[in-house]
């Protein structure tokens, strides 16, 4: 756009938009002037969603110019024709009603798999188009090739990546699915020699040099009907990539080069190896499908394109001239991991962390220790009033935190506040469900009381996996998410009185456990915190029947720093891993402990039907001086046992 609009023959650029994207279009425009002015339509529409009184509007048009289409070769095929195939059908109807000449971003796709020399007169040579991608674009040139009386030109760029001069590019492509797994080579020793075999050969061309070269062929004379080649006189494979990128990006030096047979099992593989090859690709950020056709088999001229640009200056500067400028920009603004790297200043230092249940409790403690981190809060909870006296005391101490009421038992709400927060603050980056409820009381008690079962498993279970939900795709296109949910040691334990809120607890443990297996490749985890008691008011009701001490709500709050720090799978404390040991090797002696314990610590009074007299002044609390809590204080685990414990897969005291 820019490039056209620095044309003084330009009189008016009509910008065909979505009616979505015009808020987009609008800030875009602010750095253009006056003569560019959108069309609302759809590519995928018929007509592009157009009426002829609009068409008839926009006057003399002397030229349409065709990029729209889904470049993603991952994409549905369905996607991929609506937009590649049926959209350049309508582009061709509307040049033709405007009596335009339409200039055709094609693709060296169209090549296929082609093996020779493939010319900018050749198309249909017989070639194999082997993905959707290459049919789609493939289609759409035959329709502006055979549209009857349209005057067109035809470009046909190779792999386009960043601007030479500063890296900037908005999509990722070619030789970028890459960038991911060279800089994890970028942890390894400087010395570390590196071999590579001379692969992934393709051809590569910056996307200001394919601005540039169409701006001045569209207005080259006697050129219609022609079609030409952007492309780089040379092809750049895996080795030169490296090579480009290497100084940027700190990589060990490339010492030599591996056969390339070494790279034939994943390149030419069927069957189940290729089913294993997939699953590894998509473990290293990198799509299956490009393996399949990151060789290129066609070798392209460009003689049309040369002698239309000769003496323009306009022509392919080499790659490793601008590869450290493409590598800079993407890992600043299209790292896909981006999201995981840590502040120098601190791992929570600029993240953002939405906690649930934040008006009191482990969820209030919570939010003051991750503000105190650095961290931006968005504190959830229903009591407005305790939220914001919460928010005025972490601004108070300097951090940064905001106020959200939210019931995460209503889907409305919570679906809700996530597009608010994502509308505000554009991302979030991790999520503690500690919202909860919790009821002691036998089941013996219970029989009538199937709400209880409902209310708990609403807050605790429902609540939580609704917070999930809502932030899954948000955090699929990031590539990066971590949720913390405070669960409980009673899951390990199984306190009886319980029998509301444990099975709760242990079906979101349960729900984390098998959706982190399917979120690993979008780097989205999990940990469960099995955490002790916890002084809070909602243990209150309780008193002196819970069977264990319990812990301060800060010493609950650094548990869950930890686990967003660290992100293990979990975290245990000693009593639930013993309580753990013992059900697994002498599960009747456990089962008979806490039988136990159940004949000893009755119901409450409230469970057992009996009201307590408040016509009876209450006697005030004595208040003792406030003493630093001491983690799990009936159980004291010397420093060196913690240590070891940490060593074994699962373990995390």
């Amino acid at each position: 756009m820019t490039r056209l609009l620095s044309d003084p023959g330009t009189a008016a650029v009509h910008v065909l938009v979505r009616r979505d994207s015009l808020g987009r279009f609008e800030r875009l425009a602010l750095n253009w002037d006056d003569r560019v002015q959108p069309l609302v339509g759809e590519l995928t529409v018929p007509g592009l969603g157009t009426s002829d009184v609009t068409v008839a509007e926009l006057g003399r048009i002397d030229h349409v110019v065709h990029c729209a289409a889904v470049y993603d070769i991952t994409a549905p095929e369905d996607r991929q024709r609506a937009a590649n195939v049926d959209g350049t059908g309508a582009v061709v109807a509307l040049s033709r009603r405007l009596g335009a000449t339409l200039h055709h971003v094609s693709s060296i796709a169209v090549a296929g798999t082609y093996r020779g020399v493939f010319t900018e007169d050749d198309f249909d040579v017989a070639q194999d188009l082997p993905t959707p991608y290459h049919r789609t674009k493939f289609e759409a040139e035959l329709l502006v090739r055979s549209a009857e009386g349209l005057r067109f030109r035809i470009y046909r760029p190779a792999v386009v990546v960043g601007d030479s001069r500063t890296g900037e590019m908005d999509k990722i492509d070619g030789p970028y699915y890459f960038f991911g797994v060279l800089s994890a080579l970028a942890a390894l020793p400087g010395f570390t020699p590196m071999l590579l075999p001379d692969v992934g050969r393709t051809n590569i061309v910056p996307v200001d040099f394919v601005v540039e070269a169409v701006a001045a062929l569209m207005h080259v004379d006697g050129r219609d009907g022609q079609t030409f080649h952007l492309t780089a006189p040379k092809t750049t494979g895996l080795r030169g990539i490296y090579r480009g990128i290497a100084a940027a990006a700190g990589l060990p030096p490339l010492v030599g080069s591996l056969p390339r047979a070494t790279a034939a099992p994943l390149l030419h593989v069927t069957g189940r190896a290729k089913v294993l090859r997939n699953m590894v690709a998509t473990q290293l950020g990198i799509p299956a499908e490009i393996l399949d056709i990151v060789e290129l088999a066609p070798t392209f001229t460009s003689e049309h394109t040369d002698e239309a640009l000769r003496g323009t200056g306009i022509s392919v500067p080499e790659f490793a001239s601008y590869a450290p400028a493409l590598w800079r920009y993407w890992a600043q603004h299209l790292d896909p991991d981006r999201a995981r790297r840590d502040d120098p200043a601190g791992p929570l230092v600029g993240k953002h962390v939405i906690i649930t249940g934040a008006s009191s409790g482990i969820g209030r403690a919570a939010a003051i220790a991750v503000a105190a981190r650095g961290a931006t809060v968005f504190a959830l909870a229903r009591n407005a009033e305790a939220l914001d006296d919460l928010i005025a005391e972490i601004r108070a101490a300097g951090g940064d935190a905001h106020a959200f009421t939210c019931d995460v038992t209503d889907s409305a709400a919570v679906e809700h506040t996530v597009k608010d927060i994502l509308g505000r603050f554009d991302h979030v980056d991790y999520l503690v469900n500690n919202a909860g409820r919790s009821i002691r009381r036998s089941v013996a008690a219970s029989t009538d009381r199937l709400h209880d079962y409902e209310r708990v498993m609403a807050v605790n279970y429902f609540g939580s996996v609704r917070m999930v939900l809502a932030l899954l795709p948000h955090w699929r296109e990031r590539r990066f998410g971590h949720v913390v949910n405070v669960s409980s040691a009673g899951v390990q334990a199984n306190n009886p009185r319980y029998s509301a809120y444990i099975p709760s607890k242990a079906a979101l443990d349960a729900f984390a456990e098998v959706v982190g297996t399917e979120t690993l490749s979008d780097h989205i985890t999990f940990t469960n915190i099995h955490m002790p008691l916890v002084r809070t008011p909602m243990i209150a009701p309780s008193g002196r029947l819970n069977p264990a001490p319990a812990i301060s709500a800060e010493h609950a709050a650094a548990m869950v720093v930890r686990a967003l720090v660290d992100k293990p799978a979990r975290i245990d404390t000693p009593i639930g891993t013993l309580a753990d040991v013992g059900m697994y090797f002498t599960p009747k002696l456990a089962r008979r402990v806490l039988h136990q314990l159940y004949l000893g610590f009755p119901d409450s009074a409230a469970a057992r039907g009996i009201t307590q007299d408040r016509s009876r002044p209450r006697q005030a609390p004595v208040r003792r001086p406030k003493r630093p809590s001491r983690p799990m204080p009936s159980v004291r685990v010397p420093g060196p046992v913690k240590r070891a414990a940490r060593l074994l897969p699962g373990l995390h005291w």
